[in-house]
Parts: C-alpha cells; structure tokens; sequence
C-alpha cells in the first residue's frame, strides 16, 4: 500500500478558480505506511521538531488495480473517503528545501498521516461539493469544501496513475483548504469531520 499526496490544491473562493493555472504539473509526494495512525489513536509529539504544521485533507481509498486511468473512468476506482491529517515538521522541511532536497522527512515521520474510519463513496452523491472541517481545542481552525478544489478527484487519479499503478488499499490525500492551517502543540485535541460527522478525533500526546 502506498500514500500519495498533493500539495497546493484549494482556493480561497470561487472567484479565485476562474483566474488560477492548471496547466502545471500536480506537486506530488508520498508517505510511507509506517506514517499512518487509524482508530482514532493518540499520536505522539515527535521529538525532532519544534514547529509542527497541520492540514485537514480528504482521503480517497482506491478500490481496484489502474494504470493510464482516463478521467472519465477515475471515479470508480474511489472505493470511500475518510478525512486525515497531513502533518509536516516544518523546520525540517526549511532545512531540507534550503539545499533542495527531498521532502521525506519533514512529511513522512511515524504519525505524520492520521486517518479517520472510511465512508463508502456512495455516500457521496457529488464529489464536487463536500463540507469538511477542523477543530482543534473545541475552536474550528479549518473548513473545506471540494467546491473549491484546484484539482479534482478524477483529474488527480488520471494524473497520478500515467507514473505509478494504483492498487486497491492506496491512499490519497488530497489537500488542504487555503487557509487555516497552523502549528501544533503537545496536549491538543483534533476532531475532523466530514459533512457533520465527526470522524477523527485524538489528541498530540
């Protein structure tokens, strides 16, 4: 099983998509499993950082093997959605991105992937328009909404399978609303949820 990521991929408003560029390459990354944390588990505050970063995403598990799939098809490759947590060590990324170097330990330490339980995709009669949130202490710090996505689902399963075959179990995660995001402390307590139902909830240990 691997985990892709995308970087950069939500606007702030409507308006904001009918003036972007999606002409350019997707920014992509991956972590490894050993960066995942499920059922809800408390994650550990890693002791190599002192400027962690949070960033609610929405995770796509993909149901079935493809290679080369046309956007017309991608969507039946979605098996469920779950939200997650896409954690960076950002002084570590500083330190890495200053000699141009790869990303991998900034994104994808043991815990830097927690995940809620996933929902089938027939939940979710438009992938075009699901709400999703963070909070963080009981004060909401991010909200989302595909409405507002750079790059939809469909786009980002075509792009990413022309490099590498998708196989049941792969995750995607796939980005974070624009604003919101911010630094983690030791002792806080994160809830995400997905259209109202509160999916992910632990706390930094």
């Amino acid at each position: 099983m691997k985990i892709v990521a995308i970087g950069k991929n939500y606007v702030n408003s409507t308006e904001e998509l009918t003036t972007i560029s999606k002409d350019g390459p997707l920014i992509i990354f991956t972590k490894p499993e050993s960066s995942l944390v499920q059922n809800n588990e408390d994650v550990p505050f890693p002791t190599f950082t002192n400027d962690l970063r949070y960033e609610v995403e929405l995770v796509l598990k993909i149901g079935k093997k493809g290679k080369n799939i046309s956007e017309q098809e991608a969507h039946s490759y979605i098996e469920s959605i779950a939200v997650g947590i896409d954690y960076t060590a950002k002084d570590i990324l500083n330190t890495y991105r200053a000699i141009k170097g790869p990303w991998d330990l900034a994104k994808g330490f043991d815990g830097a992937a927690p995940i809620s339980s996933f929902k089938a995709i027939s939940n979710f009669p438009d992938l075009g328009n699901i709400n999703f949130d963070l909070k963080i202490n009981d004060t909401q710090v991010q909200i989302g909404n595909t409405g507002l996505i750079i790059t939809n689902f469909a786009t980002i399963i075509a792009f990413i399978s022309k490099y590498m075959t998708l196989e049941p179990g792969d995750l995607i995660f796939t980005g974070t609303p624009a604003s919101g995001t911010g630094q983690i402390h030791k002792g806080d307590h994160l809830q995400a949820s997905i259209e109202g139902d509160l999916l992910l909830d632990f706390k930094m240990l």
